[in-house]
């Protein structure tokens, strides 16, 4: 008897622990969405009463220490990665039409390819990486010193003072971002296709622009941005709920970037889908 009663305890005991684990988990993600929807929802009085902060973070976030344009930061990551990853793509996208014979193709392809999908991920995931990760560290530091309590003491809302004003500046610096490693894709890819391969600069030129649309490049604009502001989110939201003390924040960092880069993954899925249909057509090719 003793045994069975301590094996039904033993049970219980787990089945208590495991609904507690799943209570918490779900109340977990009831606390980020409710960020996330107030720090979307108070940008217009973000605009209104923090335009000054708003306009600190710009600052800081282009020219200060995380150094989004200045001193090979971001700007730096972006075209590295942009280039390596257009290579890559002229590399295979040569071997492959070469398989069939339609070579020729090639520039078609690096403007559908580098514009819709390569320009927007990279772009996002080096922000992840590089301004993220420090919005976390600073939002976390924050959390464990007690200075957000602080705020909300004196009747600042910490969310659009931390959160919104954070995403508002990096949606703002994005762009340049995203238009310098758009470019550098354009000509790794190029340079792979018609200087590496010996392709018709002027075959790839004529493709390459049947194919590229100002739809194209406002639609990839538009992920662009859309993806610094779940970057923005995702990262001020982990340092916000950090705990646990600088360990906690350290954590909360890498958990965030995991996160930011899934989120990168499953929101580019939508907009290629919602943006270019599920059967996109190619402009000028009648297909």
């Amino acid at each position: 008897m003793v045994a069975v009663t301590d094996t039904r305890l033993r049970v219980k005991r787990k089945t208590s622990q495991r609904f507690s684990a799943f209570t918490a988990g779900i109340v977990r993600i009831g606390e980020f969405v409710t960020f996330i929807m107030r720090a979307i929802i108070a940008i217009p009085y973000t605009l209104v009463q923090y335009r000054k902060h708003v306009l600190n973070q710009i600052a800081e976030v282009t020219f200060g220490s995380k150094s989004l344009l200045s001193g090979g930061g971001t700007l730096g990551i972006v075209l590295a990665m942009s280039l390596a990853a257009a290579m890559m793509l002229g590399v295979e996208t040569y071997r492959g039409l070469q398989l069939v014979g339609m070579t020729s193709m090639s520039g078609m392809l690096s403007a559908i390819a580098n514009t819709r999908e390569l320009a927007p991920v990279v772009v996002g995931i080096a922000l992840a990486a590089k301004v993220g990760t420090g919005f976390t560290a600073q939002v976390g530091a924050m959390r464990i010193s007690d200075e957000i309590a602080a705020l909300d003491s004196m009747a600042i809302r910490s969310i659009p003072f931390l959160a919104t004003t954070r995403m508002i500046a990096a949606m703002v610096c994005i762009l340049p971002i995203y238009m310098v490693g758009l470019l550098a894709s354009y000509i790794a890819t190029r340079l792979v296709v018609v200087w590496y391969n010996g392709e018709s600069s002027g075959t790839y030129d004529y493709f390459f622009h049947l194919a590229l649309t100002p739809t194209d490049l406002l639609y990839s604009a538009t992920k662009a941005i859309v993806f610094a502001a779940i970057v923005a989110l995702v990262h001020c939201s982990y340092g916000y709920f950090a705990s646990g003390g600088p360990e906690g924040v350290g954590q909360a960092a890498g958990r965030a970037l995991r996160t930011s880069i899934l989120a990168i993954g499953v929101f580019d899925v939508i907009f290629t889908f919602g943006l270019w249909g599920l059967v996109p057509q190619v402009p000028g090719m009648g297909l």
